[in-house]
Formats: C-alpha cells, sequence, structure tokens
C-alpha cells in the first residue's frame, strides 16, 4: 500500500512537471527594476551580498520602501500586483531595537506614518531562535497569506547551522525556490561576502549566486568610504549603470548625484591575511583546535589549523599555515610548542604533564 502510494506521488509529481509543446507560458511578472534592468519577478528569487559595514540593509530598506509605496527609491522602482501587495520582512541577526529602527526607516523612505503599523508591511525579528524553526516560521507565515508578493531574508546564512555544508545550503536554496514558486512570490536574501574576496560566504553563498535571477553586490567606494556603490554581480537581465548612494543627517539612505562609475569591476582588495585576523577570531578557531588539549606533532597540528581556520572563514593551503604556525608561537604567543606537543594559551604551563619541569 506504501509503495503504492509512493508510485501515485511521484506519477503524478513527473506529470505535473512535464512542459507541452501545447502549453502556453505568461511571463513572470517583473515587479522590481533598476532604470530599465528587471532585477525581480514574481515565481524567482534574487540577492544582494556585500562585505561588513558596506550599508546592505540600508539597501535593502531602499528596495522595500520601493515596493510598498508601489513607487520610487533610490534608483529601485517597484510595482506590486493588486493581491500580492504585502511585505514579509524577516531579520535573523539583529536585535528588536535595531529591527524597529530599519521598519522606521523603510516607512520613511516610503512616506507613510511611523505612528501606526502598516497593513502591507509584517516585521518580525527571529534572532534568538534556531534555523529549523525560523523555517517553520517562514513557511507558516508564507501558507496563511497569499496577499505576500515580497519576501526579504536579511541574514540567510542563518537559516543553516554550517554555512560550508553543502546538503544544508542546497537544502535552504531549494526552500526559496519552493516558496517563490508555490506562492507566486519574490524573495530576496542578503549574505555577507569573504573577507579574503568578493565571493558571497561559503557553499549557501555559491548555491545562491548559480540559483538566483539576481545579485546585487553593494560595496564601500574606495575613493569615499562613507559612500557605497550597488552594482550588478550576476543578472539575467541586462545590467544596469552602477549607482551609488550616501546616509544622510537623519539616518535615510540618499543617491549620490553625478556618480560616475570606473569601468569594470571595482578593484579588489589585497589578499585577506592571517595578520588582518582579530583576537576573537584566533580565539574562536584554537579554542576549536586544541579543545582542552594539547596536539600532537607538527603536521597532525597543521592539518588541525586548517580546519578550524576554515570554520571561520580564513581558508589556507599548508604552505600558509605553517607560516601562520609560526606566526601564533613566535609573535603572539598563543601557541607554545614542548617536545612534539603543541599547546594553547596556558595549557604549556601544564607540561609536567608530559615530562617536562614546567614554568615557575
Amino acid at each position: 500500500m506504501e509503495k503504492e502510494k509512493s508510485s501515485e506521488r511521484i506519477s503524478k509529481i513527473l506529470n505535473d512537471s512535464l512542459i507541452r509543446a501545447t502549453d502556453t507560458y505568461k511571463l513572470p511578472p517583473q515587479i522590481i527594476w533598476v532604470d530599465n534592468s528587471t532585477i525581480g519577478t514574481l515565481g524567482n528569487f534574487s540577492a544582494s551580498t556585500g562585505k561588513a559595514k558596506a550599508k546592505k540593509t540600508f539597501n535593502v530598506s531602499a528596495i522595500v520602501a520601493a515596493s510598498l509605496s508601489n513607487g520610487k527609491v533610490l534608483n529601485y522602482r517597484a510595482c506590486l500586483p493588486e493581491g500580492k501587495r504585502r511585505i514579509l520582512y524577516v531579520d535573523t541577526e539583529q536585535s528588536r531595537y535595531h529591527c524597529h529602527n530599519v521598519l522606521e526607516r523603510i516607512l520613511k523612505l516610503a512616506g507613510l506614518s511611523t505612528t501606526t503599523d502598516n497593513e502591507n508591511l509584517d516585521f518580525i525579528c527571529l534572532r534568538e531562535f534556531t534555523p529549523s524553526v525560523r523555517l517553520e516560521v517562514i513557511d507558516y507565515a508564507l501558507a496563511r497569506d497569499e496577499r505576500y508578493g515580497l519576501v526579504i531574508i536579511d541574514g540567510i546564512r542563518d537559516l543553516l547551522l554550517d554555512i560550508n555544508n553543502a546538503s544544508e545550503s542546497v537544502e535552504v536554496i531549494n526552500k526559496m525556490m519552493e516558496w517563490s514558486s508555490i506562492y507566486n512570490l519574490h524573495i530576496h536574501c542578503v549574505l555577507h561576502q569573504n573577507k579574503a574576496d568578493n565571493n558571497s560566504r561559503g557553499h549557501i553563498g555559491t548555491e545562491m549566486n548559480n540559483k538566483a535571477e539576481t545579485v546585487i553586490v553593494i560595496s564601500k567606494n574606495p575613493d569615499n568610504p562613507n559612500n557605497s556603490i550597488v552594482q550588478a554581480m550576476h543578472i539575467r537581465e541586462k545590467e544596469f549603470k552602477p549607482f551609488s548612494f550616501t546616509v544622510n543627517d537623519e539616518g535615510l539612505p540618499t543617491l549620490v548625484e553625478h556618480f560616475e562609475a570606473k569601468s569594470g569591476p571595482l578593484p579588489a582588495k589585497k589578499r585577506f591575511t592571517y595578520l588582518d585576523l582579530t583576537a576573537e577570531e584566533h580565539r574562536k578557531a584554537l579554542e576549536d583546535a586544541f579543545k582542552g588539549k594539547p596536539i600532537f606533532g607538527f603536521d597532525n597540528t597543521i592539518r588541525t589549523l586548517m580546519a578550524s581556520y576554515t570554520k571561520i572563514g580564513f581558508k589556507r593551503g599548508r604552505s600558509v599555515m605553517i607560516d601562520m604556525l609560526r606566526y601564533l608561537v613566535n609573535e603572539l604567543g598563543l601557541l607554545t610548542r614542548q617536545d612534539k606537543f603543541y599547546f594553547y594559551g596556558d595549557m604549556g604551563r601544564e607540561s609536567d604533564l608530559f615530562g617536562g619541569e614546567g614554568d615557575e
């Protein structure tokens, strides 16, 4: 019986998935543009990415404000159709205080009152919940209201436990495609870039770049760090002309007039090295590597450090990790070596457990 039910289910999926020559399909409704370039359609998802402090949330606030007012904010123009005017904004990273600031900013940009709740904007803060609960809440919200036309997920990284887990990443991106298709809406995700390069973080970033209809990158203007530049990284439509914005005295993003983008992509920053890692990043990686115990052997130590530093986003080859090990021992003094053992922090003081005399 179970086998028959499974066969029937697969048969239905196969039949529903067939594309026939006699079928007719309408072009997915376009809802968000930059100039005359479409960046968002119903039934698809897009993303924006950038380094920390590049003002990604200011940028996405402009997208939401344009969609809420069915007007233009910065260079974003939006038009959500009747019956799909509602917007769900999901923040996974910020406190309720900072989420409320973003909500106020959106309403101000849209020219709406900040003292009354807007019936077309639902803003939820899921910072304190686990990735599985966040997914459940979003799924429940979309299932109970078919009027949503735009969903913002500010912090897609927080929908999975391990940003470098390929299976988890595929599952989350599949959810984006499932939600956008089943509920006929557009999803816009926000994700950080790697510190070391201009790639979106982890396996989730790779999957997102491959499947999203548009990926926008927000970066600081190297000639004026107070300004941010918005340009297309990947886009199915024709590429739009990059534009720049700054944040005014009222805390609102405003266009930088007479901005001329340099030809080609923005120059890449110098490669991020272990010298650029913070003390907190070293601590997190080393605690994960040593787990309160010394590590035996040079090769074993290098392999362990490579794995633990990859987890914090610093993935490097053996030669770099050898140089960094010397740096950790000789320059920072975070690691010590006695005989064939490497110790982290005060563990080296317990060397008498391994036959040494220890420090006085």
